[in-house]
């Protein structure tokens, strides 16, 4: 494959979007009627193919930020435990190790240009940052969370930054986030393709549009805004994502690029307070289906049809191995990838081999495995058994009619479990609220 014909990727990462935010997905304003909240994303998926089952690794961030740059389950690496990495400078252990292949860096060996725009959340500097994981350019903030127009982490300290230098800039985060992926992507030489990590912090909180610089200001840019938010802001919020995101696929007609670009989008977890999961149960920090089940949308005119829609249940981890395999690009051998490349699926219409997704998190000893249809669950103490093709709400606990298949399924984690390093005693689940804040919904 030559450097021409070689394609652009553009991986697309939204921050805590439910299941249910885009118009294509089922979006609802707080009277129940459609929403045009995400006519670009819509049109990726009118362009593409749409998936429906698509999972993040992990029901929090940074365990599948770890688990896309590597394209390995996230729990080889101590960071990955952590249900997220803190907002700690510092810390030498909690991040990305520099020597550890990524996507990035493979790409970037095999000539390819490659920028992270946005979010990071692997670890802090010196010891951590995306230059020093494969990335040549870096324009965005290292934490989890970043105010949209004070562009501080939640502890109120400052955390923009260019390559290597803290800097100063006013607007709205998620415009400049996406006028930088604009920029870089005009600068582009036609000779070299590029990998563009555009990961935004939207629809995280600090809940902020366009027009609330003044409750920034209120908040100061600390905390968790408990006290703020609504779901017409929060839809807001996701519209100017989409806008920017527009903005984006509108600078790669003009470079005369969108036909050769893989382009996905997707989510780094299940929503949140506003998000709409319909019709999942759970959110963000839960392995039911709306803490892990989340948008995805594919397009690559030159090998993708449009208009196609995938029920093929797939993993974050998956997308690492597909771009670089339609970039023609190998895995490290000392490091192999644990996803697998979606693109004869794809591209062929070829039916993969049946395999098991699994997870695990150290918030309520949680453990789930996914076959096809069905589904092992446990929480805490309790665990059940769920067909996910009836039952998507994961109300029908089956674990009673189905003894064998729930012992199957029961004896299929606890072997992948045992083929990874265990979680850490000292590993950490932080909330971002408990009932003292806000309250809980008994079902």
């Amino acid at each position: 494959m030559s450097r021409q014909q070689r394609p652009n990727l553009l991986f697309i990462l939204a921050d805590d979007l439910g299941y249910a935010d885009l118009g294509c997905t089922g979006a609802r304003n707080a009277e129940g009627q459609p929403v045009d909240v995400t006519p670009n994303i819509d049109r990726l998926a009118a362009e593409g193919v749409r998936f429906t089952r698509g999972y993040s690794n992990s029901s929090v961030c940074s365990p599948t930020r770890f688990a896309l740059a590597t394209g390995r389950w996230q729990y080889r690496l101590r960071g990955g435990a952590e249900e997220p990495i803190p907002t700690v400078s510092q810390d030498k252990v909690l991040g990305l190790p520099p020597d550890h292949p990524t996507l990035a860096s493979l790409l970037g060996d095999t000539g390819y240009d490659t920028a992270l725009i946005g979010k990071w959340h692997l670890g802090y500097p010196p010891h951590f940052s995306p230059r020093l994981s494969g990335y040549q350019y870096f324009y965005g903030f290292h934490a989890g969370g970043n105010d949209y127009f004070a562009h501080c982490n939640p502890k109120g300290q400052p955390d923009l930054w260019e390559n290597e230098s803290e800097i100063t800039e006013s607007g709205y985060l998620t415009d400049i986030l996406s006028q930088r992926a604009v920029a870089f992507i005009e600068r582009q030489s036609p000779d070299r393709p590029f990998l563009l990590s555009l990961h935004y912090s939207a629809p995280h909180w600090p809940w902020l549009t366009r027009d609330d610089e003044a409750e920034s200001r209120r908040i100061a840019g600390v905390g968790k805004h408990l006290d703020g938010g609504s779901i017409e802001t929060y839809q807001r919020m996701i519209h100017h994502m989409d806008e920017g995101i527009g903005w984006v696929m509108d600078a790669l007609a003009r470079r005369g690029l969108d036909e050769n670009t893989l382009v996905v989008f997707t989510s780094d977890n299940g929503g949140e307070r506003f998000s709409n999961n319909w019709p999942l149960v759970g959110q963000k920090m839960d392995l039911l289906e709306g803490g892990i089940r989340v948008p995805l949308v594919a397009k690559w005119p030159a090998r993708f049809a449009a208009g196609g829609v995938s029920g093929m249940p797939c993993m974050t981890m998956d997308w690492t191995a597909t771009l670089l395999d339609a970039a023609g690009v190998s895995g490290d051998a000392d490091y192999p990838l644990d996803g697998i490349s979606l693109l004869p699926v794809l591209r062929d219409g070829k039916a993969p081999e049946p395999r098991d997704l699994y997870w695990r998190m150290t918030h309520q000893r949680q453990r789930a495995v996914i076959r096809g249809d069905w589904k092992y669950l446990q929480v805490g103490e309790n665990e059940y058994l769920f067909n996910l093709g009836n039952d998507p709400r994961e109300r029908a606990n089956l674990r009673g009619r189905c003894p064998e298949l729930f012992s199957e399924l029961q004896a299929s984690w606890t072997a992948w479990n045992e083929s990874l390093p265990p979680i850490a005693d000292d590993a950490r689940a932080y909330l971002v609220f408990t009932e003292k804040d806000l309250p809980r919904a008994s079902f």
